[in-house]
């Protein structure tokens, strides 16, 4: 279907020099080729250290690969099964230092969210990190 985009390129271009030729602008933005590769990406989180003393803090760190590439990686706590979001990396090596809860709980769980460069998104399994008292 080639033709048809070129047959629309034609035309937007045909109005572009109508524009400029009365004084007026135009912007002419035309993608040729599919920006989807259809496979989302893949991601996954190691948590560093496991277990951690109650307000203490914990490096995330997500590995996330995708054919159109990783356009940023999110991190999440999970509060009562409720993601929070703590803060994103749009840079490899994908990182995030986290502080774990003092409100008592003995556990808690994060995960990464990773889109690509088509805007898909896959979450990685979650990473749990024990909370011991101080």
């Amino acid at each position: 279907m080639w033709w048809m985009r070129m047959k629309a390129w034609v035309a937007a271009s045909l109005v572009a020099v109508l524009l400029c030729g009365c004084g007026g602008s135009a912007y002419i933005g035309i993608t040729l080729g599919d920006d989807e590769d259809g496979t989302p990406p893949s991601v996954s989180i190691a948590v560093n250290p496991s277990t951690v003393v109650s307000g203490g803090s914990v490096r995330l760190v997500a590995a996330a690969a995708d054919a159109s590439g990783i356009e940023s990686v999110a991190f999440y706590r999970l509060d009562s099964g409720v993601p929070v979001l703590l803060g994103s990396d749009g840079t490899a090596p994908f990182e995030w230092d986290a502080t774990v809860p003092s409100d008592g709980r003995g556990q808690v769980s994060f995960f990464a969210r990773a889109q690509d460069g088509s805007g898909e998104q896959t979450d990685s399994s979650p990473a749990s990190v024990t909370i011991t008292a101080r």
